[in-house]
C-alpha cells in the first residue's frame, strides 16, 4: 500500500494517482484537513480518520507531497495528567511519522521545509557555483543594477496584502539606494544569464528544462513573471555530468529524495540558485514530454 500525503486540490497528486490506478497499485491519499487517531488492534498500530483507515505495517512506500499527517489529541481536566498525556501522545505520533519515513519514500514530512541560507552554504561546500550573496540592513554594500534581492522564505505569496488582493514577491534588481535601514534582507550578485534551467530530481535521476527568459524584459529577472501573451520558450536540456553529480550529493546531504532545482547558465558557468522539495514540475514535464508523474508512480 502507498501512502500519499497531499493538499486537497493539488492537481499534481491527481495526475500521479491516475498512473497508480492504471498500474493497479493500491494507495491512500491523506488530505491536509484530515485528522487521525492512533489505535492498537491485535498488537498492530492502526490509524483511523473520517476518510481513511489503515494499519501502519500495511504501508510499503510513502510520498510526501504537501500538507502533513495530523492527529487528534485527547485533553484532560487535571493539568498534571494533561501534561503527561500530551507528551505520551507526542511520542506516539513521532513513532508513527518516523516509521512511515523509514520506508521507501519520496521526501518526508519531517524535513519538507529547507533553510535556503543553509542550502546555499552546503551547495558551495559540495562544489556547486553560487552567486555571491550577503545579508544586510541597509544598501551601503549594494552595487546598483548589479545586485538582486529575493525572499529567503518558502512561501512568496502574500495573502490579502490589500483588500481582496493577494501579492507575489518576485526577484528584483536594486535600482536605487535606500535612505533608511530596514529588516535584515537577502542580497545576491546579479548574473547575466544565457538562460535559466529548472531541473527535477528524483532518487538520483534528473530531468532538466532550459527556460529562455532573458530576451523578454518581463521575465528577464524572474521567469515567474509569466508573459502569457508570448510565453518563454522551454526545451529539454542536459546538464553537464559533474553538475548532476554534485547536485545528487547536495540532495543526499539534505536528505531529500525529490525536488525542483533552479540553475542559471552564464557562459561556461552553471550557477546553483535553490531547491524546492515540493516545487511544481508538471508544466515543464508536459512541455518536454518527460512524464514525470509516471516516473513518480513507477518509483512508488
Amino acid at each position: 500500500m502507498i501512502l500519499i500525503i497531499s493538499n486537497n486540490g493539488d492537481s499534481t497528486t491527481t495526475k500521479v494517482i491516475k498512473y497508480l490506478s492504471a498500474m493497479g497499485k493500491k494507495f491512500i491519499r491523506v488530505h491536509e484537513d484530515e485528522f487521525f487517531e492512533i489505535k492498537a488492534d491485535k498488537k498492530r498500530i492502526y490509524l483511523v480518520s473520517d476518510r481513511n483507515n489503515f494499519f501502519l505495517d500495511e504501508i510499503a512506500s510513502t510520498w510526501y507531497r504537501r500538507g502533513g499527517l495530523k492527529f487528534k489529541r485527547l485533553s484532560y481536566d487535571n493539568n498534571a495528567a494533561n501534561h503527561h498525556m500530551d507528551e505520551h501522545q507526542h511520542w506516539l505520533e513521532d513513532y508513527v511519522i518516523k516509521t512511515l519515513e523509514s520506508k521507501k519514500s519520496i521526501n518526508k514530512q519531517s524535513n519538507n521545509h529547507v533553510n535556503k541560507l543553509l542550502v546555499l552554504e552546503q551547495a558551495k561546500k559540495i562544489g556547486l557555483k553560487v552567486p555571491e550573496y550577503f545579508l544586510a540592513e541597509n544598501t551601503d554594500e549594494v552595487v546598483i543594477n548589479k545586485t538582486i534581492t529575493k525572499p529567503i522564505t518558502e512561501n512568496v505569496i502574500l495573502d490579502s496584502v490589500e483588500k481582496n488582493f493577494n501579492g507575489i514577491i518576485y526577484t528584483s534588481v536594486i535600482q536605487e539606494k535606500e535612505k533608511e535601514e530596514f529588516f535584515i534582507t537577502f542580497f545576491q550578485e546579479k548574473i547575466e544569464k544565457d538562460f535559466e534551467i529548472r531541473s527535477f530530481y528524483l532518487a538520483g535521476k534528473m530531468w532538466s528544462t532550459a527556460i529562455i527568459s532573458q530576451n523578454d524584459e518581463q521575465t528577464k529577472t524572474d521567469f515567474r513573471k509569466y508573459n502569457y501573451k508570448k510565453p518563454n520558450r522551454k526545451v529539454q536540456y542536459q546538464l553537464p555530468e559533474d553538475i548532476e553529480e554534485k547536485t545528487h550529493l547536495l540532495m543526499q546531504s539534505l536528505d531529500l529524495s525529490c525536488g525542483s532545482i533552479d540553475f542559471i547558465k552564464s557562459g561556461d558557468t552553471f550557477y546553483f540558485l535553490e531547491v524546492n522539495p515540493t516545487g511544481q514540475f508538471i508544466g515543464l514535464s508536459e512541455i518536454c514530454n518527460y512524464s514525470l508523474e509516471k516516473e513518480i508512480a513507477q518509483y512508488l
